[in-house]
Formats: structure tokens, C-alpha cells, sequence
């Protein structure tokens, strides 16, 4: 099934079975962003993983279009929000983390290593006092931790290289959410190059992720289309991957594989929105306090990229 709203495509990827989840795919096309609801066969318990917080980065305001989606789409379907998480702090978007938590009255999360994170970008800001991440999320996941969504048990599985933080979600026995690594087989792998970043380290996450098994679906957290296929996608299987995904597949060298994707990062732009987002994502999506005229204001480091 699949529903467009100015191309906010909807995807279910259904369950193989009561320890595979029901995965809902809600494309965001303004930022090319793949947002998940991610639900339990047995009981209808859900996560709601990488939400988008509208951002218009000409005029710097808000909206909350994926937001109503988001919870239409929960309605509809009978979930229960158990969690909201996000991957990491993404610097193309807004995360929706708090505004979803508090709108569920349930724990949101985000990896414990986007503390180390929140340190770079204090400097950037110049907020030495700012930016504490633990004050914003409910739970900051270490490597290896487990919790359950429903019957599902979910494994986090740090994947760094695209940020020193970043986090995959495995859920039940058939399902990855993996983020910024991997983009569509068609598309390759993600960049590495923001503050952090690691390309050996982006390898090392992808090839862990492989060894999951041949039959795991991988959902990504991006997709840009080309120009051979306009409609967005954002699910592969492990084997589809290894069989064609033009960076990664079976046989890459890895040194090589380094090399091109550092020179291919030294060419791509920052984000348009990576200097506003940086500094809400690591407050899980809350602005900064309004100040005495009511309104709120964004910092925006100058010659420092």
C-alpha cells in the first residue's frame, strides 16, 4: 500500500512472522529523508523512528506536515506508541523527537556517544554550557543494549562513520534500521565528512551490518532517486546489497572503497539546513528558550566551514 501527498510516500514492508515487525516507510521529499513506524505484528506496540520537523531553511520556520502524518498514520493503523527514536542528530533535518514524546507521553532516545557529539558542536556555537543531550532524551543508548518494542526485541548496534554517534536499531529477526551507512544499491553508501566522521570507520559499521544475515531487510534513512528511477525507496535485503549496491558490494576492496568515498565527500556542500538543525537536534528537535520578545533564535557559526 502506499499513499502520496506531494510524494509523501507511505510503505508497509509487512511482517514474515510474529519476531518480524511491521515496518512503515513515510518519505519526507523535501529533505529525501525515510522516516519509520516500526510496529509489532502481535501487539500493535510501535516505535516511530527519524521523524522529520518540517524546516524551511529560506524563511526558518517550523512545521509540523510529517508530524500529522505521522500520527494519522498511527491512528489509522491501531498502534501504540512505545518509543521514539532517533538514529542520530541529523544534520539535513529537524528531528520531531520531543514533540512526538510528549505528544505519546512516552521515552524518546538517541545514542549515548551523541554526548561526545554535543561537545564538537559546543565549540562551533560557542555554548560551552549548552547542548546537554542528556537533559533532552528520556534514554541514550549504549552498543549492544537491548529493549523491546511489544513481543519484538530490538538490539542497538553502534554504526559510526557517518557521524562518531551514530546508532542501527535491529528489530526482531528480520529488520534493520541503519540510517545514514547505506543509501538504495543503486545509490552506494552515505558521506562521512561532518565533524566526527570517519570513512574507515563507515566501512567497519557496513560490514557489521552485512554479517546480520543474507535475509534481513535494511531500511536507510535517505534517498535522492536518480535519473533512472524517480520514485523514492528506501528498503533492500543484506543480499541485495551484497549482490549490487555499487560501492559495497561482495569483492569491494576496502582501502579502495576509502579512497573514493573521501574523495567524493571532499566535493559535496553542507547540508542546507546543517547549521540550524545541529543545534535543535542535540536538544531532541526543542528549540532554543524563547527570549524576551517571545521568539525563538538560532545561533549560525560564521567562516568556520
Amino acid at each position: 500500500m502506499s499513499n502520496s501527498n506531494d510524494n509523501r510516500v507511505e510503505r508497509l514492508s509487512k511482517s514474515n512472522g510474529p519476531k518480524s515487525p511491521e515496518v512503515w516507510g513515510i518519505y519526507d521529499p523535501p529533505t529525501g529523508s525515510a522516516q519509520y513506524v516500526v510496529a509489532c505484528p502481535t501487539t500493535k506496540k510501535c516505535a516511530l523512528v527519524d521523524i522529520v520537523q518540517g524546516f524551511n531553511p529560506k524563511s526558518f520556520a517550523t512545521d509540523k506536515t510529517a508530524f500529522d502524518q505521522i500520527v494519522a498514520l498511527v491512528k489509522r493503523e491501531g498502534y501504540k506508541v512505545e518509543w521514539v527514536l532517533d538514529t542520530h542528530p541529523h544534520a539535513d533535518h529537524l528531528t520531531a523527537s520531543s514533540l512526538l514524546a510528549q505528544h505519546y507521553n512516552v521515552p524518546n532516545a538517541i545514542g549515548a556517544k551523541t554526548r561526545k557529539i554535543a561537545e564538537l558542536w559546543r565549540d562551533y556555537y560557542n555554548e560551552p554550557d549548552g547542548l546537554k543531550v542528556d537533559e533532552h532524551y528520556t534514554h541514550l543508548f549504549d552498543d549492544g543494549d537491548t529493549f523491546t518494542i511489544g513481543e519484538l526485541d530490538v538490539q542497538v548496534m553502534l554504526s559510526t562513520g557517518h557521524t562518531l554517534g551514530s546508532i542501527s536499531y535491529v528489530v526482531g529477526d528480520d529488520c534493520a534500521l541503519v540510517h545514514d551507512t547505506l543509501m538504495q544499491p543503486d545509490r552506494g553508501t552515505s558521506r562521512c565528512d561532518f565533524p566526527g566522521g570517519s570513512a574507515s570507520e563507515l566501512w567497519d559499521s557496513i560490514q557489521a551490518i552485512f554479517a546480520l544475515g543474507d535475509d534481513v531487510r535494511l531500511f536507510i534513512g535517505h534517498d535522492y532517486a536518480n535519473d533512472e528511477r524517480q520514485e523514492p525507496q528506501w528498503e533492500a535485503t543484506i543480499s541485495e546489497h551484497l549482490a549490487s549496491n555499487i560501492h559495497v558490494k561482495s569483492g569491494t576492496d576496502r582501502d579502495e572503497w576509502i579512497a573514493k568515498r573521501e574523495k567524493r565527500d571532499a566535493t559535496l556542500p553542507l547540508p542546507d539546513r546543517m547549521l540550524a538543525a545541529l543545534q535543535v537536534n542535540l536538544c531532541a528537535g526543542k528549540l532554543p528558550a524563547r527570549e524576551d520578545d517571545g521568539n525563538h533564535y538560532l545561533k549560525m557559526p560564521v567562516n568556520r566551514f
